[in-house]
C-alpha cells in the first residue's frame, strides 16, 4: 500500500535541501526507485518535505541510506519529525 510521508526538518534550509538532493543525484528530476511524489516548502520553522513511496519499506530504506547521511553531511540540526499515513487514492497528471 502506498504511504505518504510528512517529514519537519526544525531549523534546515531550503539550500542545504537543494545540496542534499544533489548529493542523492536527484537534480534531474528523476525520483528515486518506488519514490512516486515529493515536494518541499520552507516553513516558519524549517522546511516541510512531502513525499509518497509505494511502501513504508521502501522509503524507510531510502531514508535510512540517503536521506539521513546526506542530511547530516549537509549541515541539517537534526533528523525531522516524521509523520506517515495511509494513501486512499493517487490521481496523476
Amino acid at each position: 500500500m502506498a504511504v505518504a510521508i510528512e517529514m519537519n526538518f526544525k531549523g534546515a534550509t531550503l539550500e542545504q535541501y537543494d545540496q542534499v538532493i544533489e548529493l542523492m543525484g536527484l537534480t534531474s528530476g528523476q525520483a528515486p526507485p518506488n519514490a512516486i511524489f515529493h515536494w518541499v516548502a520552507k516553513t516558519d520553522e524549517g522546511i516541510r518535505v512531502v513525499d509518497v513511496w509505494e511502501t513504508k519499506e521502501a522509503y524507510e530504506q531510502f531514508a535510512q541510506e540517503q536521506i539521513g547521511p546526506y542530511s547530516q553531511q549537509a549541515g541539517v540540526p537534526g533528523p525531522p519529525e516524521v509523520t506517515y499515513y495511509d494513501v486512499h487514492n493517487i490521481i496523476k497528471a
